[in-house]
């Protein structure tokens, strides 16, 4: 059985950077942090992995990996984005702080059953700081809602 998330990976173009975003703007502190020098394959490697934790015991988690061909680019919000739940109070501080940091900011943006905002990280990553709304578990719905939904549209592109 799957008890939740351990940590997501993502690439970093440099480790300090990183850090600054991710530990000193939005507060998660780096947990942990070691070099690797070779792979399970036995492949020599030199990548830095570190992990910030977040109030859940999960941690997000970056590589650095000097002179790797890893393309990174400012993604969109549909191709890849990190959403982390925070309370009202908190998402409207951060967006305060955002702005005035000059980080990218946008948003708030409400999405029914919760609202987001928007920057992006030194990597090129869409970090979306969200809140849950009061009717938050109404609005997402029922496994059979969910299912009812992506039948609909998976028959949709069938008949096109």
């Amino acid at each position: 059985m799957i008890k939740g998330l351990h940590h997501n990976a993502y690439r970093c173009r440099n480790s300090e950077e990183t850090r600054c975003f991710y530990e000193d703007f939005l507060g998660l502190p780096l947990a942990n942090a070691f070099e690797i020098r070779q792979t399970k394959t036995e492949r020599e490697i030199r990548a830095l992995h570190s992990f910030y934790r977040m109030a859940d015991g999960s941690f997000l988690a970056f590589f650095e990996v000097p002179g790797s061909s890893f393309e990174f680019k400012a993604q969109h919000d549909f191709d890849l984005h990190i959403a982390l739940e925070v309370d009202s109070e908190t998402l409207h501080s951060m967006f305060d702080k955002g702005k005035a940091a000059g980080i990218e900011t946008r948003g708030i943006s409400d999405h029914q059953f919760i609202n987001s905002i928007y920057f992006r990280d030194p990597n090129g990553y869409v970090i979306e700081l969200t809140a849950k709304k009061s009717d938050h578990d109404d609005a997402v719905g029922t496994q059979d809602e969910a299912r009812t939904a992506l039948n609909r549209w998976t028959a949709s592109l069938t008949s096109q």
